[in-house]
């Protein structure tokens, strides 16, 4: 049996994303998001735990991402784990997770002229930048 390796975050992005290219040509855009929670500890004190997640979109779904979302945006992310390494200009040996993002839905109003509120959604079971598609649903809500 293989593992299973499934994000679903929702949160509130917090930068505006940025949209570059490969030296092949495809697009890629990040952004951060973060998502919080809120609980009352013993003494009835209100408690916040924020965690920020870097995000990476791809080839169609990355030029909408970077076109429709903002700073202060929320979103709804799915797509999986990914730990990748590179070397500084230090020599040292640099690490960092990311969520690349399969499903992006905007949720809420951006509060400005990005008032497209839909769902893309790349599909791809395989590593390969040549093989991803995508497809945009205006009617998807996630729960």
């Amino acid at each position: 049996m293989s593992g299973v390796n499934k994000v679903i975050i929702i949160g509130r992005l917090g930068q505006d994303p940025e949209l570059k290219s490969t030296p092949m040509g495809a697009s890629v855009c990040n952004f951060t998001m973060a998502t919080s929670e809120s609980w009352k500890d013993s003494d009835g004190n209100k408690k916040e735990n924020t965690q920020w997640h870097r995000i990476v979109t791809w080839g169609k779904t990355a030029e909408l991402a970077n076109q429709y979302l903002s700073k202060g945006r929320m979103a709804y992310i799915e797509g999986r784990l990914q730990t990748r390494s590179w070397e500084d200009s230090d020599g040292v040996k640099r690490f960092t997770t990311e969520i690349n993002a399969i499903n992006v839905v905007f949720l809420g109003s951006s509060g400005g002229s990005k008032n497209y509120t839909g769902e893309i959604t790349t599909q791809d079971t395989t590593n390969s930048l040549d093989t991803r598609s995508d497809v945009i649903t205006n009617e998807y809500i996630p729960f």
